[in-house]
């Protein structure tokens, strides 16, 4: 029996995407100046006003204030007209250093234990060239083609969302996309009739693929009609509320864990990362079609609690010398996946817009395939 799957993305101009980014970038700052900073931290947006707050222990020497002014700067809320710009927040710190408690618990000489107990997990599968299920994958490149077209059309502002449904066969095979859901802010002088046939030419069509689509393809394109007033003006914005459109769409299960603000310590974060090196591995080497891995930790040890592997009976070798084979290439603990994946390093910004896996940019090392032995 078919069935249609759905995921999302959102725009790095949408409200919480741009608390993930503020928070990255804050990370990054403490990380470019002491490598060893332990950050926890969360932003929150409403209207003008911007409150970062959280748990952060470095030798960095940070203004704060600045870093959130320039991150919403180059995302393009640069213009008082939107209603929300970068020369007219209202900024708050509500930061302090990392627990006592916590920080014994986790760093014990050379050895680090897990930054928190959780559980986390990586998804692979062959339904697009980057591994990716492909739902996720085309609302993420809508999401791309929007930010390209709005540096050209400035009638197009920064908040948006696009929603892809596609349409697979008994065998799991995707057939088609049953319908697509796309809404960009825009200046109110942009006409309705105008932006949808502009929006459905200049980034749909040229994004996805003509033999996806066919004449029973939905096209919802700004459903609800005008939207000028969006960004933190129209919405609240906070730091994690998109850990799915940050994974696999839904496709894949989540721990609950948001990645952004998150020093690799928090395997929140770091072990995400890895599991997605495992299950990207395992299906690239042939070793299954489609890849599901769980991992847990306990607060301060080293080792992980439990790996559990799902193939979804796609294995073409037996589930435990799948297993043996995890255990033999892969280092899962916070230190051996930090040294493993260069975790040391200001990669975060660029993560947080659209989404943490399938991505090609060079600093995501997570999407390196390992030759197994």
């Amino acid at each position: 029996m078919s069935y249609i799957f759905t995921s999302e993305s959102v725009s790095e101009g949408h409200p919480d995407k741009i608390c993930d980014q503020i928070s990255d970038a804050i990370l990054d700052e403490c990380i470019k100046q002491d490598k060893y900073s332990r950050v926890a931290c969360e932003t929150m947006i409403k209207n003008n006003h911007v409150i970062v707050g959280g748990e952060i222990t470095s030798k960095a020497d940070i203004n704060y204030e600045e870093v959130a002014k320039s991150v919403i700067k180059d995302i393009g809320y640069n213009n008082k007209e939107m209603g929300f710009s970068h020369e007219s927040i209202n900024f708050k710190s509500l930061i302090s250093k990392q627990s006592e408690d916590i920080h014994q618990g986790i760093s014990k000489g050379d050895i680090l234990g897990s930054g928190d107990q959780g559980l986390m997990f990586g998804y692979a599968c062959k339904e697009t060239k980057e591994l990716m299920p492909l739902p996720i994958s085309l609302a993420h490149k809508l999401m791309q083609k929007h930010k390209t077209i709005r540096n050209i059309n400035n009638k197009l502002w920064p908040d948006a969302k696009s929603q892809v449904s596609v349409q697979y066969s008994d065998n799991y095979e995707p057939e088609r996309i049953s319908a697509i859901v796309f809404s960009a802010q825009h200046c109110p002088s942009f006409d309705l009739n105008n932006l949808r046939e502009f929006i459905l030419e200049e980034i749909i069509r040229k994004v996805i693929p003509d033999e996806l689509i066919d004449d029973d393809t939905k096209f919802f394109i700004n459903p609800a009609g005008k939207f000028s007033i969006g960004g933190p003006v129209g919405d609240c914005g906070m730091t994690g509320r998109k850990i799915i459109v940050d994974s696999y769409g839904g496709m894949a299960r989540h721990g609950g864990g948001a990645f952004s603000g998150k020093d690799p310590s928090k395997v929140d974060r770091s072990a995400a990362y890895a599991m997605r090196q495992v299950a990207k591995t395992l299906v690239n080497e042939n070793l299954c079609d489609y890849c599901e891995v769980q991992v847990s930790y306990a607060i301060g040890v080293e080792n992980p609690v439990s790996i559990y592997t799902n193939t979804f009976e796609s294995e073409k070798i037996p589930l435990e010398e799948i297993n043996r084979t995890i255990n033999k290439n892969f280092d899962l603990t916070p230190q051996g996946i930090i040294s493993d994946l260069s975790l040391l390093n200001p990669i975060y910004l660029s993560t947080a817009k659209y989404g943490h896996f399938g991505r090609e940019d060079q600093n995501f090392s997570w999407e390196k395939t390992k030759n197994l032995k």
